[in-house]
């Protein structure tokens, strides 16, 4: 398998900030659908043949993040990528404005009432949304309680500030942190210019490489790659970060290198595997120069 170095395209283009923040994502997002029991499966077909099955998706189910800042805000994306309705709370007015500048949450009110108007009509279309309520989350789990609001999912321990989340009983399912499996590549693909533009082409190669396969992983990796660019948008829109089995990562670094020589794809691509143990640069050929090199 071509491996190209270029000085165009710079070591490491992708800030180690937005890097670790989607990581956190795509790993809360992989604990939601487990937890909440719904990794997708897929019976083998008659003739055998791989096919892929159904994407996995949390509508109809309602999420607590607790607090805002700092970890409910990695919460509620990954909520909205699992197709969650999601509830958070903070008494932080400048979260609650950041949060909605940066597409995390949908709506800001001021009270519970407001806040399962909302949720409510959602929960009953199965459809994703994320509200956030300006008040201390301690005040607002008190008044869910109280009025018997029961979410169906809760926030991760190491999340949770407020004790008194824990009261709302075993029916609240914790979400359960989890490394991802030690037979995965992550694998992280950019490009050096026009990603919005190339990105989507890339995660087309991506997903055509995940639909022979019909495993729930390979089901929830689909849904990542369609949902996770748009409920992060800027936050991450240079790069694209995805878990998958080594074959699939094989296989998808063989594709691009085909679609960069056959100029599909008129960019250059940087591809790392397992944070950096391996490194595919690819670069579209020159045609005036007879040289040059994919």
């Amino acid at each position: 398998m071509h491996r190209g170095e270029n000085p165009s395209l710079p070591v490491d283009p992708i800030p180690s900030a937005a890097l670790d923040f989607t990581l956190q994502v795509e790993r809360l997002y992989a604990a939601l659908i487990h937890t909440a029991g719904n990794p997708a499966s897929c019976e083998p077909s008659q003739d055998h043949e791989p096919s892929p099955g159904p994407e996995p998706s949390l509508g109809g189910k309602l999420l607590y993040a607790g607090e805002l800042e700092p970890h409910g805000r990695t919460l509620l994306v990954a909520g909205n990528i699992a197709g969650a309705a999601s509830l958070a709370a903070t008494a932080d007015a400048a979260a609650r404005k950041q949060a909605i500048r940066d597409g995390v949450a949908d709506f800001l009110v001021n009270s519970l009432d407001e806040a399962l108007r909302i949720l409510k009509n959602e929960i009953r279309k199965r459809e994703t949304v994320a509200v956030c309520i300006g008040a201390a989350p301690a005040a607002v789990e008190r008044e869910m309680q109280e009025r018997g609001v029961l979410p169906d999912l809760l926030a991760p321990l190491p999340f949770q500030r407020s004790s008194s989340a824990q009261s709302f009983g075993p029916a609240a399912r914790r979400v359960e942190l989890a490394s991802a499996p030690g037979s995965e590549a992550l694998v992280i693909w950019s490009v050096d210019t026009a990603p919005a533009q190339w990105l989507p082409k890339l995660d087309a190669l991506a997903i055509e490489c995940l639909q022979v396969n019909a495993s729930p992983e390979a089901a929830m990796a689909r849904r990542w790659l369609r949902l996770a660019p748009r409920y992060l948008g800027r936050l991450a829109g240079n790069f694209r970060v995805l878990h998958c089995h080594p074959d699939v990562a094989n296989e998808f670094v063989s594709r691009v290198q085909s679609a960069v020589n056959g100029q599909g794809i008129g960019v250059g691509v940087r591809i790392s595997v397992n944070r950096g143990e391996q490194v595919f640069i690819f670069q579209p050929i020159d045609p005036t120069n007879s040289n040059s090199r994919g």
